[in-house]
């Protein structure tokens, strides 16, 4: 009977132990299962916010870009050379190579006008094209044939508007004192205006030897703008011309100065094969006065779309930073000074 109640009493210890067992490996399979749930759901966690890194990287960047919307060199500008100068102050709001000497072109032109125009001529006077005014260097087309008479306001509408070569030539064949004369003139007033590193060996820009700088065609510009009649002449979009008794339509070789977004106060473009595509201009853009010089680009089409790169960029910052003065004004409320 003892041994009886031992051995019942030795399976009921051993089936406890067997239970206990079995109560550790359930709590460890649950330990096991709930800390695998615990880890697949971490990982949808980290799939949705990995996307949101980059994103958050972006919207840094584009913050950042803002920030720095006034910085001149974020402006990308593909001419070879090219200046924006505040016409009010002289300073240099934006400058690429300014300083590089190249040939200028027909940008020449500018100066072939003030210089005519110096003289105080008689601008209703006629004068006939000869064979003296042919370019025989670069053979370039000209609508002026041998014989063709013109007046002197009329040549120097086509030398401005339209870049003919013929009648800036002519005109200063006319000047006083022959070419010569009027070759010395043109560098005594580059002299006069500071324009140090130019050079002028003809009046029509086909020679590359007539050369400048971009700050330099900064100067000449804002002085072509203070001649009423060069401000008027440049910035005509096209014209009809009377050339021995014959009328002639001609346009601007500057598309901009026809744009209703642009307000241009002087024009010149230019081109030779050394040079590339040039252009000067005084132009109003944001409320600023500037002259925007940009020389050696590939094209015209170049030219054009850096004044455009231009006048957004000088819109998005100068305007930017009259808001608050408007806002200010608006709300009777004094800025803080600085």
């Amino acid at each position: 009977m003892q041994i009886t109640l031992k051995a019942g009493l030795l399976c009921i210890a051993l089936l406890g132990s067997c239970l206990a067992t079995v109560d550790v490996s359930i709590a460890a399979e649950k330990h096991t299962s709930s800390a695998h749930k615990k880890k697949n759901k971490a990982v949808p966690e980290v799939a949705k916010k990995s996307p949101s890194r980059p994103l958050k990287k972006r919207t840094a960047v584009s913050s950042n870009a803002l920030e720095q919307g006034q910085d001149a060199r974020i402006l990308a500008v593909h001419s070879g050379s090219a200046l924006v100068v505040d016409q009010t102050g002289g300073d240099a709001l934006f400058q690429k190579n300014a300083n590089t000497v190249v040939p200028i072109a027909s940008i020449t032109k500018l100066m072939t006008a003030m210089v005519v125009l110096d003289s105080s001529p008689n601008l209703q006077a006629s004068f006939r094209i000869t064979d003296d005014d042919v370019d025989y260097l670069r053979r370039s087309h000209s609508r002026l044939q041998v014989g063709a008479v013109v007046s002197r306001e009329s040549a120097l509408l086509l030398a401005l508007m339209s870049s003919e070569n013929r009648a800036a030539h002519a005109l200063a064949r006319q000047y006083p004192g022959g070419m010569p004369a009027f070759l010395e003139a043109m560098n005594a007033k580059a002299h006069t205006l500071g324009m140090n590193n130019t050079r002028f060996e003809d009046p029509t820009g086909l020679t590359q030897k007539n050369v400048s700088t971009a700050h330099d065609l900064a100067k000449m510009v804002a002085a072509a703008y203070r001649y009423p009649l060069i401000r008027e002449l440049s910035t005509t979009s096209s014209a009809t011309v009377e050339i021995s008794g014959r009328e002639l339509a001609f346009r601007n070789t500057n598309p901009l100065v026809k744009n209703p977004a642009w307000d241009v106060g002087v024009s010149k473009t230019g081109y030779i094969h050394e040079e590339g595509k040039c252009l000067v201009m005084q132009a109003r853009l944001a409320d600023k006065p500037v002259v925007i010089v940009l020389l050696d680009s590939v094209s015209a089409t170049t030219r054009a779309s850096d004044a455009n790169r231009i006048k957004r960029w000088m819109e998005n910052t100068y305007t930017a930073q009259r808001l608050p003065t408007r806002a200010a004004a608006l709300s009777g409320r004094e800025l803080p000074n600085g």
